[in-house]
């Protein structure tokens, strides 16, 4: 299911990368009188990165297996997939262009690795001590091409640093456009869910509670959160609360697909040249261009609204996510 996927691809498994990596190591050293090691080597490195991107060392064992397998392809191939993880920087991926990779590959990697740290306590110990880092990193993230489920996880993880050192408004206003990217982070569903709460935004606290348990139902994120307001208002009579009305929660499903959409918007030229188009036609168009976030956030909030079948569109477009 895709729930499963999700849940697995979030959590990096520190213990099976180091393994992993190990064991490209291990294939490393007995290519020196055997080459026919280094594909062993290959796999084994490939395998380290795939259950643990955050770690830089996993990277760099991959890489040194495709310089000496000579596979100045892959040698770039391995880059590009780091810049994905980083946000896909148009600038970091120009960097590639015309480069012989047997010569500047591991440069490249160090480069990178170094100006923007995958360890998020080694990220933010760098970016709090430049005079511009949390700004230029707002202003970054912004731009960046986090769709990328590693990406998306990592620069969460991120905002949870800002959050934590008092960046509260940025954590919420950043969460937000990361999960626009990519809404089955359930995660920072959660995390938002718990910084409204704090804040007594609990209309807010409860919206992101019920995404958090949509996509990621093992956890009764919503439940529980109704569950601690009843026990508020037991204990204090006076106190009032009621789950979002309809209204609330179709402005904030629009909000979200207004921060997924794309400067240009085809449903909306479709919507004009035929006043009768049926909505959930609308959410197909999106799928036709692969604009997945956007089509899931405009069948939650048609969803929300009672359309028919568009609880089922939503299930559907969940299990591309």
């Amino acid at each position: 299911m895709a729930t499963d996927i999700g849940a697995s691809l979030q959590h990096p498994r520190r213990s099976l990368g180091n393994r992993h990596r190990s064991q490209a190591r291990k294939f490393l050293n007995m290519s020196q009188n055997d080459s026919d090691y280094i594909g062993w080597a290959e796999q084994s490195a490939r395998q380290a990165v795939l259950h643990d991107f955050t770690h830089p060392d996993n990277w760099r064992i991959l890489v040194e297996t495709k310089l000496l397998a000579g596979d100045d392809s892959g040698i770039r191939a391995v880059l590009v997939e780091l810049f994905s993880v980083l946000g896909r920087d148009p600038d970091s991926l120009d960097q590639l262009e015309g480069v012989d990779m047997s010569e500047m590959g591991s440069e490249i990697l160090e480069a990178s690795l170094g100006a923007d740290p995958l360890d998020p306590d080694a990220w933010w110990e760098m970016t709090n001590g430049s005079d511009d880092g949390v700004d230029g990193f707002c202003s970054r993230l912004r731009i960046l091409d986090l769709r990328d489920i590693r990406a998306n996880v990592l620069f969460s993880r991120r905002l949870e640093r800002l959050r934590d050192s008092g960046y509260e408004d940025e954590f919420l206003e950043l969460s937000k456009l990361v999960l626009a990217h990519r809404p089955n982070n359930h995660e920072t569903w959660g995390e938002l869910g718990r910084m409204h709460e704090r804040r007594g935004e609990f209309d807010n606290a409860w919206m992101c509670y019920d995404q958090a348990q949509l996509h990621f139902p093992e956890i009764p994120a919503r439940d529980r959160f109704i569950e601690r307001m009843e026990s508020k208002m037991d204990e204090n009579t006076s106190a009032s609360w009621n789950t979002p009305a309809i209204d609330s929660r179709v402005e904030f499903l629009s909000r979200m697909q207004s921060l997924a959409s794309h400067p240009i918007s085809s449903v909306q030229e479709t919507h004009d040249e035929d006043a009768g188009i049926l909505p959930l036609n609308e959410v197909d168009v999106l799928l036709g261009e692969e604009r997945l976030t956007e089509a899931f956030f405009l069948a939650r909030r048609m969803a929300a609204e009672g359309i028919e079948g568009a609880i089922e569109k939503v299930e559907e477009i969940r299990s591309m996510l």
